[in-house]
């Protein structure tokens, strides 16, 4: 897309091309091998850190870089095209951690957890699924009893990205069981926290690099001053931070898209079959012709929801339609592209010599993940509709 169709500024431009050359040079040639062990790649996340790419939004009295959600978005896709999985741990720094502290914070708490994590000294996390308790967040069971000056956690939380490297953790708990959705609590734990510890390293098929865990509380003693937000004001926490995480990952499903894509079109010029560029047959080219128009799309979805998000700021309008539709297209034009490019590519597309596998691996939990896209379909259908 040109830079004339949007309205980006100097400032949005240099961000992106900040990124966009940090992760050709950084990460493109580690990604395959960090996918491949599943090591946490704590270096270069480091680095992003220093770049100012883990708290583009927060202020600089924080530590952050003190620029908009078009520029997060920006940054975020060009860190995806070559890796999604340190797009994801970006993503969850970004809009899951700093968002929700820097909206219902206290002071106190955004002096002492926004800085570390916004400057890549430490690594945040978002705790809100259980093993038994998905979508359907009302039906959590752990629980937090208020001891004095304390809280005491019970419980087992799933599905933490980060979960075995974060050091500050933003766990949603119940408080008052009697009170359903109405009842849940959000803290901010430390990963210093007795009682607090790491469960299972989950094995994936995609965005390997990205650790993810369950955690586990057990009898955890976490200081009041550590409540995010009042006592029954978890869930409300806990869905518009969602609508800000859901930004991020349709920011990454077009990054994924878009590495795919620039493979497809690569390898459609160059190969050959039956004396012509496999690009010059309609099969391909028609399919070259969906992915792109996919794409563009997509990005304007997603960077309609970036606006919505940023005038929010202001007026307080809601943005969860637009964060639900970007969501819902990009991921699943994510996962359109990549298996058009897997086939596009033939033989090469199923091999690991090449990053498409990766591509189309990684693309699939971005329809899965911080609402899936029958969620993301509820939730639009519904405010159209006008039903609760």
């Amino acid at each position: 897309m040109s830079d004339n169709l949007f309205p980006f500024s100097d400032e949005h431009k240099m961000i992106r091309d900040a990124a966009r050359d940090f992760a050709r040079k950084e990460i493109a040639p580690i990604a395959a091998e960090f996918d491949e062990s599943g090591e946490f790649p704590m270096a270069t996340i480091k680095k992003m850190g220093e770049m100012g790419f883990m708290g583009i939004e927060v202020p600089e009295a924080y530590g952050g870089a003190g620029m908009d959600t078009l520029s997060y978005v920006l940054a975020l896709e060009e860190i995806c095209k070559a890796d999604a999985a340190h797009g994801v741990v970006m993503s969850v720094n970004n809009s899951l951690y700093c968002h929700g502290i820097l909206k219902f914070g206290t002071e106190e708490q955004k002096k002492k957890f926004l800085r570390p994590i916004a400057t890549g000294e430490s690594i945040g996390a978002y705790s809100l699924t259980e093993p038994m308790s998905g979508s359907d967040a009302g039906t959590m069971r752990s629980r937090a009893v208020r001891d004095g000056d304390f809280y005491v956690l019970n419980g087992r939380k799933s599905w933490v990205t980060s979960g075995p490297v974060a050091d500050y953790i933003v766990v949603f708990t119940v408080t008052d069981p009697t009170k359903g959705p109405k009842g849940i609590t959000a803290f901010i734990v430390e990963a210093d926290s007795p009682g607090y510890s790491r469960g299972k390293k989950e094995p994936k098929l995609g965005i390997r690099a990205s650790a993810t865990s369950e955690l586990l509380f057990e009898d955890c003693r976490v200081p009041a001053a550590n409540r995010l937000g009042e006592e029954g004001e978890g869930f409300k926490i806990a869905m518009t931070v969602l609508d800000v995480g859901r930004i991020g990952i349709a920011s990454q499903a077009l990054g994924i898209a878009e590495a795919a894509y620039e493979a497809s079109v690569s390898y459609a010029r160059e190969r050959e079959a039956f004396g012509q560029k496999i690009g010059e047959f309609q099969g391909i080219s028609f399919k070259i012709a969906d992915m792109k128009t996919r794409i563009e799309a997509s990005r304007l979805l997603t960077y309609q929801a970036a606006l919505a998000k940023e005038r929010s700021k202001t007026t307080g309008e809601r943005f969860t339609m637009q964060s639900a539709m970007a969501k819902l297209f990009a991921s699943e034009t994510a996962m359109f592209v990549t298996h058009a490019a897997v086939q596009i590519h033939g033989g090469m597309g199923y091999s690991k010599e090449l990053p498409v596998e990766r591509y189309f691996r990684d693309a699939k939990i971005t329809e899965i993940y911080e609402g899936t896209s029958e969620i993301q379909r509820m939730v639009i259908s519904r405010s159209e509709i006008g039903l609760r």
